[in-house]
């Protein structure tokens, strides 16, 4: 379990499915194996856990999707967050099923690796003080006298020292404290402004601008379009422009260059983020914070030398990461900054980081620049031949041909679901993502409309269901990548035994998405309207 969840949030962060897999290969693979765990489990873990990274945004699949589609990359970010995470904790639920029903496959560690190393200094730290952490980190901080005579390994502990010891302790109830007053000033604070704001409720005159006009003016200035709104229109006849010059109306945002333009978040009803909480919203809310207080009081209160360690090494490893991947992941999705931009965030970030621990030097821009730049011309190369083929085929009829062989078969919404996914599935097989983003989705993308289908949700569906093209042999890459790292007693054959149900567990998400709509289309709907 710890290693798929390792594989999801380092998959989040790099988004490239053959990195995570060799990096929780070399890792953790083989310590699996001398464990005595089974091979088709902790194969099936690694290679499933791995292909997560390029479903959970950020992910170049969706953004080539949103190219291909025409659809805007930050809904699609928002729309596949949920599911991802779902089916990583439909994964977790197998595992954890398998290794209850037949306990062989996965045996408990030996004692000795099950327990933390615990430092000199901390030890004797807990015999001056207590034996819980924070217990004894906050006493050292008003009495000092003991925890200053410490010395371990010929260094002394100092008074810096036990502050900087008392932050990382606190550490996990200052990450809870922001994060829920991020979600409190996000939708009650910042969402009510915006919504008194477009009400008239508030409103700030612009500088030079008369405070108030009388309202004769207002009415006489809104009953001429009011009376323009009446007037009857012929069907299908073109609506009169009411702009002149350079007010005249531009066309609307399409093609490759407008993805992830945040424009394309102004059409469509208004998002419910806009109109201010639920009320229902108020009690799930508190009842959140009351289960993250009793669930902090608890891990405090067992808060010894071991854990505290523990806490330390996650910190030092796992939390600079997650935290850059959280700020990136936030920028995207409340439009603070476009898909384009946040990359900069991220590389920023990263900059930042390796400075941190020392390991930027010039051998390592120099990789992060070439593979940056081989990865942004493939996906342009992408783009380019997607329109090409798009235009080509819709040029010689193909995509006409290909409609009026849909619509001859008279075909329910549900049904058109079905056999589009399934002809996907089917695909995925012989051919990789690219291929099948580029040349079959374009074919389906016209007959969503007509099957009143919305491309957001049959979008993410489709990116659930490429992680089967990751995982189905004989072109499945996580496969290939695993045996390149792996010990040589452990054969193809077993690794893609261990993939084998994986497959199934991703069939069962689509279902569970097509049935309960809502965890794909809730949050980009919340955050950017419908």
């Amino acid at each position: 379990m710890a290693t798929l969840i390792v594989c999801t949030f380092w998959g989040i962060a790099s988004g490239l499915v053959g990195a995570v897999v060799v990096l929780m290969g070399v890792i953790a693979f083989n310590p699996m194996l001398k464990a005595g765990y089974d091979v088709k489990l902790a194969s099936g873990v690694i290679t499933a856990g791995g292909t997560l990274g390029i479903l959970i945004p950020p992910s170049v699949m969706i953004i080539v999707y949103a190219a291909v589609a025409g659809q805007s990359v930050v809904k699609l970010y928002a729309s596949a967050m949920f599911p991802g995470f779902f089916l990583s904790f439909l994964y977790l639920v197998y595992i954890l099923g398998w290794a209850l029903i037949d306990p062989k496959i996965a045996p408990p560690l030996p004692e000795s690796e099950q327990r933390v190393p615990v430092s000199e200094a901390v030890k004797k730290f807990q015999a001056a003080y207590s034996r819980n952490m924070l217990l004894g980190l906050l006493t050292a901080v008003v009495s000092p006298g003991r925890a200053l005579a410490i010395e371990a390994a010929g260094r002394r502990l100092t008074y810096p020292g036990i502050w900087k010891n008392l932050l990382s302790a606190l550490f996990p109830i200052m990450l809870a404290a922001v994060t829920l007053w991020g979600v409190w000033w996000y939708v009650v604070i910042h969402q009510t402004a915006d919504a008194r704001a477009a009400a008239g409720l508030v409103s700030v005159p612009a500088a030079g601008a008369p405070a108030s006009q009388p309202p004769a003016a207002d009415a006489q200035k809104e009953s001429a379009p009011a009376a323009e709104e009446t007037q009857p229109t012929e069907l299908g006849a073109a609506e009169p422009s009411t702009e002149t010059g350079s007010e005249s109306s531009s066309p609307a945002p399409g093609g490759v260059e407008q993805v992830g333009n945040p424009e394309l978040l102004k059409q469509g009803p208004a998002a419910a983020a806009e109109t201010g909480p639920a009320p229902e919203f108020y009690t799930y809310f508190w009842i959140v914070v009351a289960a993250t207080a009793l669930l902090l009081i608890w891990y405090y209160w067992n808060l010894e030398a071991e854990q505290f360690e523990l806490l330390k090494l996650l910190m030092s490893s796992v939390m600079p990461l997650g935290i850059l991947t959280i700020v990136v992941l936030a920028v995207i999705l409340f439009g603070i900054t476009t898909a384009t931009e946040s990359a900069a965030v991220g590389a920023a970030g990263a900059f930042l980081m390796a400075i941190q621990a020392g390991t930027l030097n010039w051998q390592r821009v120099k990789e992060s620049v070439f593979l940056t730049a081989k990865t942004t011309a493939m996906v342009c190369w992408l783009f380019i031949g997607s329109a090409l083929f798009s235009g080509v085929f819709a040029i010689l009829g193909g995509q006409s041909l290909v409609e009026q062989w849909v619509l001859s078969l008279n075909m329910t919404p549900v049904q058109f679901m079905i056999l589009s996914q399934a002809i996907i599935f089917v695909l995925g097989w012989p051919l990789e993502w690219t291929e099948i983003i580029v040349i079959f989705v374009p074919i389906f993308l016209p007959l969503l409309k007509h099957f009143n289908i919305d491309p957001i949700l049959w979008g993410t569906l489709v990116f659930v269901n490429l992680q089967a093209a990751f995982l189905s042999p004989p072109v499945a890459m996580s496969a290939f990548y695993l045996k390149g790292v792996s010990p040589p007693h452990v054969t193809l054959n077993q690794i893609f035994s261990g993939m084998m149900p994986y497959m199934l567990i991703v069939i069962v998400c689509m279902v569970i998405m097509y049935v309960w709509p809502g965890m794909t289309l809730w949050l980009p709907n919340y955050l950017y309207g419908g």
